[in-house]
């Protein structure tokens, strides 16, 4: 399995950035897909997240600038964020979630968004 996260850099406050994260070895469609962020000192913290069946859910923190969205023909996922701030920087993960009477759980290797002020 393997999860590929591109998109992130250096960007100034109130500019976008796309993340995306292309998945292999797995069956995309049937995972929930999420983007979590990590900064520096602190813990892993969820951003957005979207079910198989395409409902999404978002940190507060993101609402209104972040959207979450799938290409379930494309195996990937992507993270438009637009209005950053330099509290969003961070090093983003793309995870996939499976989990019934077995629990699947993957991640990628990030890509770090740095917004300057």
């Amino acid at each position: 399995v393997q999860l590929v996260e591109s998109g992130g850099g250096l960007v100034q406050a109130g500019g976008s950035l796309r993340l995306s994260c292309e998945a292999s070895g797995i069956i995309f469609s049937i995972y929930t897909m999420a983007w979590y962020r990590q900064a520096p000192g602190k813990q892993r913290e969820l951003v957005a997240s979207i079910s198989s069946s395409g409902g999404t859910n978002s940190a507060d923190s993101v609402k209104g600038r972040f959207t979450i969205s799938r290409d379930n023909a494309k195996n990937t996922v992507h993270l438009q964020m637009n209005s950053l701030k330099p509290e969003d920087t961070a090093v983003y993960y793309c995870n996939a979630r499976y989990r019934n009477s077995d629990n699947f759980d993957y991640w990628g290797q990030g890509t770090q968004v740095t917004v300057s002020s």
